[in-house]
């Protein structure tokens, strides 16, 4: 069993204080790691060694920076198979998935080393005849990253690529059920060359760690991933010192289906929305509205395919469409959700149970004849399941959708251009696909409306989330 350490000012750390939080394969429920129980005093060492790095680091060329990063994505394809293998094992993805994750990261890495010569300030125009105004792009000092399981070592790169190629500094942490690719992580760092103490990676509980990596006074800007109730305690972790938050939260993700939709092009996308991950993706197809003149025809081809997903242990088997949930209580929130769905009047055609009595693997599930007030509509469920509500008017369709606390993704398929720009005019969310499943490119901008989250990722304008703005006025004599 492999027993991970931290990785402080550019060293691996060993644990000093003999706690440790077990790592359970999702799959077998068997312990296949162990990490440190990290303390407030870990975070603190991880924080001061990222103030003394940043800035050194900054005074170096974006283009050099981008060397060390081009370094990383390197050292991450080298790694392939084995970092597919950990997040198999780790987190219940299927094997395809793992190894799109393990590439997209390093793709994102390179991509976000390309704007090292690319990203800048202005000058503006001065009412005053000699002087000039210049508007410079600097990086915020230390910043640090709490992750989430789910898409574990993607989000490493989300928060450290523009974090480091602007100058930043940064201390991430894991979560505490996903977190060996991170370690491996860290060894590639470690064999990039990259300075110490410029990316730093704390292991723990986030109920420990979490308020000393936004509350403390050295921190410039925190960034999280994870849950509404995680980012609310962020923002108050924070607040003392006004430090900026960029907060990735939950989703509600509508679908709707207009009656001249493509049947089968949606079915396909709406499946493939819902059981990436086993449901465990903030921007899946959480809720479908489907149009009465095609109700029963979707809902006959949504159940055929949705009996047709392939669910197993994806260490053992390749081709699968979905592997379990990734711990025990979700599990049992999921069928939980299905039961309160149930009692309030839908009525399951599809799934609605655990499979086998061992790891956390749970049937897809459809519910029809599900109403706007259900909890099942209203509440983020993050499992494999899909509740379906029956729309004539399309006016009303846009206020189902809208009726949510959550604003970070929503789909439509119509193939008619009015129809959609109508309803892409309506939506109140950061993202609509329109005629392809939810999942979002990295030039362009992942971020929610609502509770869904503040700031956002990606592209240019994710960028700029780890950069301030420094005015400088300069009048002259002639």
């Amino acid at each position: 069993m492999k027993s991970l350490k931290m990785f402080i000012d550019g060293k691996f750390i060993e644990n000093n204080t003999g706690k440790w939080i077990d790592v359970l394969n999702p799959s077998t429920e068997e312990v296949i790691a162990r990490q440190p129980d990290g303390t407030v005093d870990d975070v603190r060492k991880a924080i001061d060694a990222a103030e003394k790095a940043q800035t050194a680091w900054e005074k170096l060329p974006a283009i050099q920076r981008a060397g060390y990063l081009m370094r990383i994505a390197s050292g991450i394809r080298k790694r392939e198979k084995e970092l597919t293998d950990i997040i198999v094992a780790e987190g219940g993805k299927t094997q395809g998935l793992a190894n799109v994750e393990v590439l997209f990261t390093a793709d994102y890495i390179e991509y976000m080393a390309g704007w090292a010569r690319r990203y800048e300030g202005e000058i503006i125009q001065s009412d005053r005849p000699l002087e000039s105004i210049f508007l410079f792009k600097k990086a915020i000092g230390v910043t640090t990253g709490i992750l989430p399981w789910n898409f574990p070592f993607f989000l490493i790169a989300r928060k450290a690529a523009p974090a480091l190629v602007t100058g930043n500094t940064i201390v991430v942490k894991p979560s505490q059920i996903t977190p060996i690719n991170a370690h491996v992580f860290a060894e590639i760092v470690a064999e990039s060359g990259l300075p110490a103490g410029v990316f730093n990676l704390v292991n723990g509980r986030g109920s420990v760690l979490g308020n000393e990596l936004a509350s403390n006074p050295k921190v410039g800007m925190v960034s999280l991933t994870g849950s509404v109730e995680a980012g609310q305690q962020t923002m108050a972790a924070a607040a003392p010192n006004i430090t900026k938050v960029s907060l990735e939260l939950g989703g509600k993700a509508p679908a709707i289906v207009m009656d001249d939709a493509d049947l089968d092009l949606a079915v396909k996308s709406i499946v493939a929305s819902r059981v990436i991950n086993t449901g465990q993706v903030c921007n899946c197809a959480e809720r479908v509205y489907v149009h009465s003149k095609v109700k029963d025809l979707f809902i006959d081809k949504l159940v055929a395919a949705m009996g047709e997903v392939k669910v197993g242990n994806p260490a053992e088997v390749a081709d699968l469409d979905m592997g379990p949930l990734v711990e025990a209580k979700a599990l049992t929130t999921v069928h939980e959700k299905v039961e309160k769905a149930i009692e309030q009047g839908a009525k399951l055609v599809c799934g609605g149970n655990r499979i086998g009595n061992k790891g956390y693997f749970y049937e897809p599930t459809v519910l029809i004849n599900a109403t706007q007030k259900m909890d099942i509509i209203q509440e983020e469920t993050f499992g494999p399941v899909l509740p379906v509500v029956e729309f004539t008017d399309i006016e009303d369709a846009i206020a189902w959708a809208n009726d949510c606390e959550y604003g970070l993704t929503s789909s439509v398929y119509t193939q008619n251009l009015d129809t959609a720009f109508k309803l892409v005019r309506a939506l109140k969310f950061g993202e609509t696909y329109i005629n392809r499943e939810n999942f979002e490119a990295m030039q362009g901008f992942h971020a929610g409306w609502r509770k869904s989250g503040i700031g956002g990722a990606d592209g240019k304008h994710g960028l700029e989330e780890y950069l301030q703005t420094h005015v400088v006025y300069l009048e002259t004599k002639a």
